[in-house]
């Protein structure tokens, strides 16, 4: 009578964590990848809430807004540059996408040495355009732009600009440590066990997203 009770209190159990982990397999997708697109779903609403909320500041500014083309340029030698330093932040990003997709070519080829190289070299370009976007917050403020006031405007530009431009570079720097990390495991043959470098495409995911957020913010806070 005890045995058959203890067979069905294991039996139960059993049953229970098979029914809790089902769901890892109900699409068919791996359960880490699952969990960076959820995880993506609600950052997509983060930032468009802020992007949304940029756009009704500033149709709804009365005084006007800041030329981008002048308060985003560089000087150099004399030379006035709109929005120079802006287009190399940039390029750098939309590089970083090219190197990180090529560490997710390799990882799935199981070449783990150049995934992780691959990875660090898009490590590398993030930590680059952080540096600039310090550079950038720098010369702003210098200029005297704040989140409560601006010299070239509506009041508003400064704390929307150092609200999105910052949430963004907070992304990218975590980006950064989370693809440092990542390699370094990899190299360390950490993901050996699994048989699979499938982290290099979860990495890769969240890179992208980080990038592509950005054409958004370029495109609405620089260009428009």
């Amino acid at each position: 009578m005890q045995t058959n009770q203890a067979v069905g209190n294991s039996d139960g159990v059993k049953g229970f964590v098979a029914d809790w982990s089902g769901d890892q397999e109900a699409f068919r997708v791996p359960w880490g990848k699952a969990m960076m697109w959820i995880f993506l779903l609600s950052d997509t609403f983060v930032f468009s809430c802020f992007l949304i909320g940029y756009m009704v500041v500033r149709i709804s500014a009365v005084e006007p807004w800041p030329n981008a083309s002048e308060v985003f340029a560089l000087e150099i030698s004399g030379q006035h540059l709109p929005l120079a330093l802006i287009a190399i932040m940039t390029f750098v990003l939309i590089t970083s996408s090219g190197t990180m997709a090529m560490a997710v070519n390799y990882g799935y080829r199981k070449d783990k040495v150049k995934a992780s190289v691959l990875m660090l070299v898009t490590a590398l370009l993030g930590l680059s355009f952080v540096g600039m976007q310090v550079f950038e917050w720098t010369k702003l403020i210098s200029e005297g732009v704040r989140p409560w006031a601006n010299p070239f405007g509506a009041e508003q530009f400064g704390a929307v600009f150092f609200m999105i431009t910052g949430f963004h570079g907070l992304h990218v720097s975590i980006g950064v440590i989370y693809l440092v990390t990542v390699s370094i495991k990899i190299l360390k043959g950490h993901y050996d066990q699994y048989g699979n470098y499938e982290i290099v495409e979860i990495s890769g995911l969240y890179w992208h997203f980080v990038d592509l957020v950005w054409v958004f913010i370029f495109a609405l806070f620089y260009l428009w």
